[in-house]
């Protein structure tokens, strides 16, 4: 993965998880470790100090720890965000995911679109032989395993919190 998309796709899970996109000097900061360079190259080529660029970085490597779950430091980040940016997921059409792939595409986390609300008509649990429902319930152990926490399985497979946890 190039650094633009690299920086896509940090800024866009961060924009998931924080609500706001990452500023010039933390998107110079990711690009700067991944480059090995020192704070202080950094904090020349965006106009501040060495310092500032620092505490900057300390704050954003936290964040990404955060986000993606894992520690983040300046040694690991080139590792981590390969790792993570394996992880794909549809959100857009989860009918499209194959019930034997290991495979799962992109996410956009930043984009419009609403919450979905629960029908509260319906029963708490889905209908186990709905083809649909079926699918997306094998999906969740896969899920798992790919590192996800049931709040981001529930929402990428449009089911409830509930229903996430209930599956084994």
């Amino acid at each position: 993965m190039d650094t633009a998309h690299t920086l896509q796709f940090v800024d866009e899970v961060v924009c998931a998880k924080t609500g706001k996109h990452l500023n010039d000097l933390q998107r110079g900061i990711i690009e700067g470790i991944l480059k090995r360079q020192k704070y202080s190259d950094i904090a020349y080529t965006y106009g501040c100090t060495a310092g500032h660029a620092k505490d900057v970085g300390y704050k954003l490597l936290h964040m990404l720890s955060d986000v993606f779950g894992e520690s983040v430091d300046k040694r690991n980040l080139k590792s981590v965000l390969k790792r993570q940016s394996t992880i794909k997921i549809a959100l857009n059409n989860s009918n499209n995911i194959e019930g034997d792939s290991n495979t799962i595409n992109y996410i956009n986390g930043c984009s419009e679109l609403p919450t979905p609300t629960p029908d509260k008509s319906q029963p708490p649990t889905p209908d186990y032989q709905d083809g649909t429902n079926q699918v997306k319930i094998e999906m969740v152990g896969k899920l798992r395993l790919l590192g996800l926490k049931d709040e981001q399985i529930a929402g990428v497979l449009g089911l409830t919190l509930e229903v996430v946890k209930q599956i084994d």
